[in-house]
């Protein structure tokens, strides 16, 4: 007890100071910024960008734009750019959600000048030329495109969300072939999110003030201004749909989705049903965990987004038999778990607050979690992020898991549609 109390004492303390260190954000030739440096022996810089495919004017022109990250600009060609970065041994890398576009350069401390003009020529100087459509952007996007297509969970969640939200949200982050997208749609979609006001600048391993002079020096006067694309307000609809498919296992994703600020209460209810056990080769004491065949395998999934959010569990094993058997445990244990109380709830909340906790520890979890709220301007705190599951008591975890469950379920079945379950045959 002491041992554990004494853990807990240290680990708030070491997010009350991770917390301080995260600089205030700022504004910085129009562009909010926020850095934190904790003594990292590398510097990483991402630009975030309100450009992900829930605002795309066409399908495929969000992907498109994330791969034309590092092609030819006004200063660099694109072999130039990675003749450069190697040079420098640094590591460039661009990211397409639903919502935000990111690209992030990863280097040794002191290179900062090169990087962060590297980022800001292809916000303020792209070409967009059509040859590098043909021979490289738009050969890349097929390649993820496809290999997308051949993951069963993916291609589950990539359908879910279309049943889920349809347009939007429902949008698709993959480009699909037959949809064709030109450098003059690309280019005319980056010039109408490219600018002030809708884009932040997250930097660890670097001082702010730093940061702010190179880009004030890179982005400069020449950086426009640009309005907050334009997107519907979340709508949430459920369905069903059924995807033949021969590649991977056997997989049905069972959903249900909110609208809304995102919830921490849905957090704890992920976390009480995730068969992940905390000591390796232990069962773990989930309420699915003991009901699952060899060989099948159930995860709890919670995407949240800025007025909705998607909750389901992935079930996928190597027959269909193995899907019904683990998804009729997924249900049961799902429908269970809206009368969590006492220790059990406090055992979620605590392993939901670690998952919290610990995703800021890397800098892809403190970009997901802190980003699109240096975008916004609002609070970026790593403490407020962590303590907000304090909060949680048995009546509003109750009232979250009961209003889950009266909303029409999103059921995707991908793999032998002839022996996969229907979602009826599961419980709901």
């Amino acid at each position: 007890m002491l041992a554990a109390r004494a853990s807990a004492a240290r680990s708030a303390s070491r997010i009350a100071r991770s917390a301080r260190r995260f600089a205030t954000v700022v504004d910085s030739a129009g562009v909010k910024v926020a850095a934190a440096d904790n003594g990292e022996p590398t510097t990483a810089v991402t630009f975030l960008v309100k450009a992900g495919s829930r605002y795309e004017p066409k399908p495929g022109v969000a992907h498109a734009l994330k791969n034309y990250a590092f092609k030819s600009t006004d200063k660099r060609s694109a072999l130039g750019t990675v003749r450069e970065a190697e040079l420098y041994g640094g590591v460039l890398s661009s990211s397409l959600s639903r919502e935000h576009l990111a690209v992030t350069a990863e280097f040794l401390r002191g290179d900062e000048a090169f990087f962060v003009d590297v980022l800001s020529s292809f916000l303020t100087s792209t070409k967009f030329t059509r040859y590098e459509l043909n021979e490289l952007v738009g050969p890349t996007c097929e390649a993820e495109s496809t290999a997308a297509a051949s993951d069963p969970a993916t291609r589950a969640l990539e359908a879910a969300h279309a049943l889920a939200f349809r347009s939007g949200l429902g949008n698709s982050i993959f480009a699909a072939s037959g949809h064709h997208v030109s450098s003059e749609d690309v280019k005319a979609y980056a010039q109408s999110v490219f600018g002030q006001g809708n884009v932040a600048v997250v930097g660890t391993g670097i001082d702010a003030t730093t940061l702010e002079k190179l880009l004030e020096k890179s982005l400069g006067s020449s950086f426009a201004s640009a309005s907050a694309p334009a997107s519907a307000a979340s709508t949430y609809f459920g369905g069903e749909t059924r995807v033949d498919s021969h590649d991977g296992p056997q997989t049905v994703f069972i959903g249900f989705g909110t609208t809304g600020a995102p919830s921490t209460e849905l957090a704890v209810l992920a976390a009480h049903l995730d068969p992940t056990p905390s000591v390796k080769w232990s069962q773990g004491t989930s309420p699915i965990a003991a009901k699952l065949p060899v060989g099948a395998s159930v995860r709890s999934v919670l995407l949240s987004y800025s007025d909705a959010s998607l909750f389901g569990l992935l079930v996928q094993g190597e027959t269909s038999a193995d899907v019904k058997v683990a998804g009729q445990a997924a249900v049961q244990a799902l429908k269970a778990a809206g009368s969590l109380s006492g220790d059990d709830l406090k055992k979620a909340i605590a392993k939901a607050k670690f998952t919290a906790a610990s995703s800021f520890d890397v800098r892809e979890g403190l970009l997901a979690a802190l980003g699109p709220k240096i975008l916004s301007g609002t609070s970026a705190s790593v403490a407020e992020a962590v303590s907000s599951f304090e909060k949680v008591d048995a009546s509003a975890y109750s009232k979250a898991a009961a209003s889950l469950l009266k909303t029409k379920p999103t059921y995707v079945a991908v793999g032998d549609v002839a022996s996969l379950p229907y979602v009826d045959e599961l419980g709901l």
